[in-house]
């Protein structure tokens, strides 16, 4: 069985109500639900929420939501991979068998039917723990600086302060939109970044981390030009 886990609490902070607020005429979680839909990749598709709203908007989108998470699970502090352990516990209790998993994320909407099946592809071909999507930074990470208390700038690598852009190692970092896992890697509490991971890597112009307004306003522009860009091919 191959099995989705959209973790979405209720209680985010910086955006209330981010996970159901409306993205470009939808709710933000539709756009992760429609996405693992038009994918074929899943048996099932589950949210995990503390939230009744939140589960009656996933169920109208096509979700499966069939527990509600307990409070305890929905805090602040409480991690991912905790959230999809407990996701694939309470289906395995009731007697399903998960073998795949991908946890995808709710306010995930650039987020496409074909990198979903690319990272189900990528995770079963080179037989690893997990796959999971990432993006380059848009500027060398070596050349990064810091603001020191006195107002003063320094970079954090300073020996490559003459080494040329082009001589530097591209980095990447988590894409926030979804990661594919071996049930027992979820199970294990293992960590993506720690564990034997393949990247899905995505183009930076459809990446957009959503944390705060601005990055909400700055992720609708982005969605509404690629919009019109598909719109006019």
């Amino acid at each position: 069985m191959r099995l989705a886990v959209i973790p979405a609490r209720g209680g985010s902070k910086r955006i209330p109500r981010k996970n159901i607020k409306q993205f470009c005429g939808k709710p933000i979680i539709a756009w992760s639900i429609e996405a693992a839909i038009q994918s074929t990749c899943f048996d099932k598709i589950v949210v995990s929420t503390d939230d009744e709203e939140i589960a009656d908007i996933a169920r109208d989108y096509g979700a499966s939501v069939p527990f509600l998470r307990p409070k305890n699970l929905a805090d602040d502090h409480t991690g991912t991979g905790v959230v999809i352990s407990h996701a694939i516990q309470q289906l395995m209790d009731a007697g399903e068998t998960p073998l795949q998993v991908c946890c995808l994320y709710p306010t995930a909407p650039f987020v496409n039917a074909s990198d979903l099946k690319n990272g189900l592809t990528l995770l079963e071909h080179f037989q690893v723990d997990f796959a999971l999507a990432v993006t380059s930074y848009a500027f060398p990470i070596q050349r990064a600086i810091r603001i020191q208390e006195n107002r003063r700038i320094e970079m954090f690598q300073s020996h490559h302060f003459y080494t040329r852009s082009q001589d530097l190692e591209e980095a990447y970092h988590d894409a926030g939109q979804f990661c594919w896992g071996r049930v027992n890697a979820w199970l294990e509490n293992k960590a993506a970044f720690l564990a034997d991971t393949v990247p899905i890597i995505l183009p930076r112009h459809r990446v957009q981390d959503i944390d705060t307004l601005e990055d909400w306003i700055n992720a609708e522009w982005m969605f509404k030009a690629l919009l019109q860009q598909s719109n006019s091919i």
